[in-house]
């Protein structure tokens, strides 16, 4: 079974990704076609990039390195949940990004995108893709936007999805199946 990571991106109090997350998570787990992990940047807390060398050459120094790289490169594919903070997405998931290079290369990305307002983050999925492009990892045109994020989080702080957000996430998480699969040949061909 492939294994998919979904990633929290935001890490300030009082934030709502890890409720998406749950959401999105327990979604793809009922899917049936991925083992499924939630990795929560939050609780995950890596420093400012402060490895001396390159992650090209793969010659990590420090501990909390040594164990991303690891979570990263077992993944097949992965859901990335991210916010829209001033136009663009979080810095907490930039610098994860920013980490490694060979782990992330020729796996497929869904993102589930939301803010407060009617952009559902929209903007900050177009700086995402293109960040993407530099790690070889394949964005999906289907993802998951979510419009004033409020309206879908109830009395109990848990995120609720309504008709279209769910049967967004099932058409995203078919083509992410898909590529998963076809990028498996490509990763192995090396």
């Amino acid at each position: 079974m492939y294994k998919l990571k979904v990633i929290s991106s935001t890490v300030r109090p009082g934030r709502k990704g890890p409720i998406v997350a749950e959401w999105i998570t327990a979604f793809a787990k009922q899917h049936g076609e991925f083992e499924v992990e939630f990795l929560d940047l939050g609780e995950i807390d890596l420093p400012l990039m402060n490895e001396a060398v390159h992650p090209i050459m793969r010659q990590y120094e420090h501990e909390h390195t040594k164990q991303w790289s690891a979570k990263i490169e077992e993944a097949d594919a992965f859901i990335f949940v991210t916010a829209e903070y001033d136009y663009s997405y979080p810095a907490s998931l930039k610098n994860a990004l920013e980490y490694l290079v060979h782990e992330w290369a020729y796996k497929p990305v869904g993102i589930v995108s939301y803010s407060a307002g009617l952009f559902a983050g929209v903007r900050a999925v177009m700086n995402l893709k293109s960040d993407l492009l530099s790690l070889k990892a394949i964005s999906l045109h289907e993802m998951v936007n979510i419009p004033a994020l409020q309206q879908f989080v109830n009395e109990e702080n848990q995120f609720v999805a309504d008709e279209r957000l769910t049967t967004a996430a099932g058409v995203m998480l078919k083509q992410l199946f898909r590529w998963t699969k076809g990028l498996k040949v490509i990763k192995e061909d090396k």
